[in-house]
């Protein structure tokens, strides 16, 4: 296996690319259900890689996506300024600890400052050692809470699931 990588940022023009990281979060959370079952199709991928708050980075090796993140550019109202929300993060478990994941955040810094961002945050979950010292590598950790409030349309909550 060759030990390089590079990286790319996804435009409107990568939904092939987009497909392929999608594959690599469904291999790496596995959870491949998710990533897979209801994927939207070409159209709806490239409007959202063309969105101007959203930003897709793959690692490469060889053309074949082995990483990558999903980050997501929030605009605030109390500053004119925005933060950065790395939504997604993962390598494949053949891929890591090559500096893939370091790599893709160090590429997100210069593009989130590009839109204003002030800082990126991202979260992780308890027991996820390996993200818990990466993030602490690179950031100082908050302890926060993290709730998932369901949507309600006509006073009864829908369940948490994908719109079809």
């Amino acid at each position: 296996m060759s030990a390089t990588f590079s990286l790319r940022a996804l435009t409107s023009e990568d939904v092939s690319l987009m497909h392929g990281l999608l594959d690599a979060f469904g291999e790496a959370f596995e959870d491949a259900h998710t990533f897979g079952t209801a994927r939207p199709d070409s159209d709806y991928l490239a409007r959202l890689l063309a969105n101007d708050h959203v930003i897709v980075l793959v690692a490469l090796e060889d053309e074949r996506v082995i990483g990558g993140l999903v980050a997501y550019v929030l605009p605030k109202f109390e500053q004119a300024r925005s933060e950065c929300y790395i939504y997604d993060l993962a390598v494949l478990a053949s891929h890591r600890r090559r500096g893939v994941a370091t790599a893709l955040i160090h590429a997100l810094q210069p593009r989130a400052a590009a839109k204003s961002a002030w800082v990126i945050f991202v979260q992780a979950d308890y027991g996820d050692d390996a993200a818990v010292a990466l993030y602490t590598k690179l950031g100082v950790r908050e302890d926060v809470m993290h709730f998932d409030i369901p949507i309600v349309t006509d006073g009864l909550p829908e369940r948490k699931t994908a719109p079809s």
